[in-house]
């Protein structure tokens, strides 16, 4: 019997089901403002239990892609605000991703063509991403090598996120989400080898992993710690971020932690190097155990792996990513048992309703 079509409690919110859409770039906006293309999307995809919106930098400097939404403007925030309106309409939930990608940056996104920061200077080797290449045109461009963050550069980066997250309320938005994952901002901090600090922020595991702690309770105490998640990528080594010994015990004291601040959930995130999972059931057993909230999975979900982990109370909610891309009806469709469409991965990154809006439902595809 499947669960992923019951109801579900997260923190005060009831959803419809515990299928999550999860975060996806997709490069849409003009001048980091989300307008009428991204509501539709997320309108369109409003059946999920829960929507989290693609990554959404909290400051200029936290940008790493171009033509992505920010939400530290005026202009921002009712942009985002169409957004919510348009889900809410539907009976949908949504939370917006709040992040910083640090050293995954190119100097043409940032304030003044500055360096992006990090926790230390070491660069993400071979590593790329969407922004503008010499003749003004977008596409994909190698990072920019990042200079190391002060202390007061780190706490003013908490603020941000605290501002973000003061933001998103007046947007209308359900809930944050801190982007842990993916070798992004906090990521640099939580790994030895991308911080080398003798400061307070590191050395040892405690103090590597105090910056996201002390953010989580600075944006809890803002908006309600009910209204906060996070994502974290366990032993993940994207964007050059090699693997530590230490890994298992730093991610299983980061769901102590979180379970004792009492935020409302953690979105973990398997990024199946190989075609492999690296989150096996022991690993989500042991965070299980350690970590009293609500656990969100995603990497390579399938409808089979989400009515067995969740059978298995390894997980509480199940996140797809590229199969709502294709599927703005993929709840109907995985409740029916009907075929899932492929996405178009050249539409992926950028350009206009094409590979954005046009996917049809599934009842509408059969008639056509």
């Amino acid at each position: 019997m499947t669960r992923l079509f019951d109801e579900y409690r997260l923190g005060d919110l009831t959803l419809d089901n515990r299928v999550v859409m999860a975060p996806m770039t997709r490069a849409r906006c003009t001048d980091t403002v989300a307008g009428d293309l991204t509501a539709e999307y997320y309108r369109q995809r409003s059946t999920a239990g829960l929507i989290v919106t693609e990554g959404t930098p909290i400051s200029p400097g936290g940008q790493g892609y171009a033509h992505v939404p920010g939400i530290w403007s005026t202009e921002q925030v009712n942009g985002w605000r169409g957004v919510t309106e348009s889900v809410r309409r539907e009976g949908g939930r949504i939370f917006v991703q709040l992040w910083h990608v640090g050293r995954l940056s190119h100097t043409s996104l940032q304030p003044e063509g500055r360096q992006p920061v990090s926790a230390s200077s070491a660069p993400a080797r071979d590593g790329m991403t969407f922004a503008f290449t010499e003749d003004g045109s977008v596409g994909f461009v190698p990072v920019s090598n990042p200079r190391p963050m002060s202390a007061d550069e780190v706490e003013s980066v908490t603020r941000d996120f605290v501002d973000g997250a003061a933001n998103a309320r007046n947007a209308g938005f359900d809930g944050v989400e801190l982007h842990g994952a993916n070798g992004y901002l906090f990521e640099q901090f939580l790994n030895p080898s991308t911080n080398t600090r003798g400061d307070r922020y590191g050395g040892s595991l405690v103090n590597r992993a105090r910056f996201l702690l002390e953010t989580v309770e600075r944006v809890s105490d803002e908006i309600g710690v009910e209204r906060v998640g996070i994502r974290l990528s366990p032993f993940s080594e994207l964007f050059d971020m090699p693997a530590y010994p230490e890994a298992a015990e730093t991610y299983l004291y980061l769901a102590s932690e979180l379970s004792r601040r009492g935020i409302a959930y953690v979105h973990l995130i398997d990024q199946l190097p190989g075609g492999r999972r690296i989150l096996d059931e022991g690993f989500l057993r042991a965070f299980r155990n350690a970590y009293a909230g609500s656990i969100i999975l995603a990497g390579g979900m399938t409808q089979d792996l989400a009515d067995h982990l969740v059978g298995e109370e390894l997980i509480d909610l199940a996140a797809f990513g590229q199969s709502f891309v294709a599927n703005p009806d993929l709840v109907e469709r995985l409740r029916n048992g009907w075929p899932l469409a492929t996405p178009d991965r050249i539409s992926l990154y950028g350009g206009g309703p094409e590979g954005y809006l046009d996917y049809p439902r599934y009842e509408a595809s059969i008639a056509l």
